[in-house]
């Protein structure tokens, strides 16, 4: 590759990964919107925009590997104004209008043809989200729906608890290792082992949202925050810290499913232990495939999305 080429493809991978935390900062402002106005109809409708919006992320990040660049995964700023679900459903309108802006930008800006598609089918997304928010913009307004939760500390009216903070420390420690293993699915050249940590990176994303729905429905802001990841590049030491992290984490929740029992949460411990239970699974499935990578790692680029891909058709 000149450097001419080198210059055109890290131009193109600094541009993907302005949209990778465009669509990072989407996807936390969505689901605490959807937390936040509590078990219904219109925050599935807001949770199956977040999961789109998550499945533009890992389209990028894995184009970017292909291209040979390192995908980022930071997040953009979140939008956490308004006061009432109506209002942020107008923030949200004004997030997918910005990022098909700047999809348009980036059009406008690369011309590999690959490249160039994937945007383009991104952009449809965004513009089909714009309108859907619209919509439940006008429902959430005609019905004068109220918050269940808050989307913001101060407005939190639960009180410090035990339990409070349990679930705080699991949402923190479930965001890290979703981005931890996406990260490793994105970058690992093994296929099977990608494919495996990105289903238990989906699982850490369930336990994430339930902890987020409790905290909600308790009147207790659900701090989206993650702590530093592990962003090794050799699939052993990915496996490695992987286990690691499982581990650790099913030691506090023992530890923290003991002082909700003292605590008399009967229905917190039962939550706690499905997860801990679920952490123990992902520790026996990433010990399984350390012990069965290969001596030497692929040296060809991983197969990545094509079209049919895109339209959720399986690849041959």
């Amino acid at each position: 590759m000149s450097r001419s080429q080198k210059e055109v493809v890290m131009s193109i991978t600094a541009l993907l990964n302005e949209d990778i935390h465009g669509e990072h900062a989407a996807i936390i402002q969505y689901l605490l919107h959807a937390y936040a106005i509590g078990e219904s109809d219109i925050a599935c409708e807001i949770e199956a925009i977040a999961r789109e919006e998550m499945r533009h992320l890992k389209w990028l990040a894995e184009r970017i590997v292909e291209l040979g660049g390192e995908p980022s995964l930071e997040r953009g700023p979140v939008d956490t104004s308004g006061e009432t679900p109506a209002e942020w459903m107008a923030r949200d309108i004004l997030a997918e209008e910005q990022a098909i802006a700047l999809y348009r930008q980036h059009l406008a800006a690369i011309e590999d043809p690959e490249v160039r598609l994937l945007l383009e089918r991104i952009v449809n997304d965004e513009e089909v989200h714009r309108a859907k928010f619209a919509k439940l913009a006008e429902e959430l307004a005609a019905e004068g729906r109220t918050a269940v939760g808050p989307i913001r500390p101060e407005q939190a009216t639960a009180g410090p608890s035990r339990a409070l903070e349990i679930l705080l420390q699991g949402i923190q420690h479930e965001y890290t290792v979703i981005l931890q293993y996406l990260y490793h699915a994105f970058t690992t050249p093994h296929c099977e082992i990608a494919d495996e940590l990105e289903w238990q990176a989906i699982n850490e994303m369930q336990h994430m949202g339930w902890f987020a729905e409790e905290m909600a429905s308790r009147g207790a802001f659900p701090a989206m925050e993650h702590t530093p990841f592990d962003r090794s590049r050799d699939t052993a030491r990915m496996l490695q810290a992987d286990i690691a992290a499982e581990r650790a984490v099913t030691k506090d929740y023992n530890a923290q499913i003991e002082d909700l029992k003292r605590a008399g949460e009967t229905d917190l411990v039962a939550l706690l232990s499905r997860v801990r239970d679920h952490e123990v699974y992902h520790d026996a499935v990433f010990s399984k495939l350390l012990k069965e990578i290969p001596p030497t790692e692929p040296t060809g680029p991983r197969p990545g999305w094509t079209v049919g891909s895109l339209h959720g058709q399986k690849q041959e």
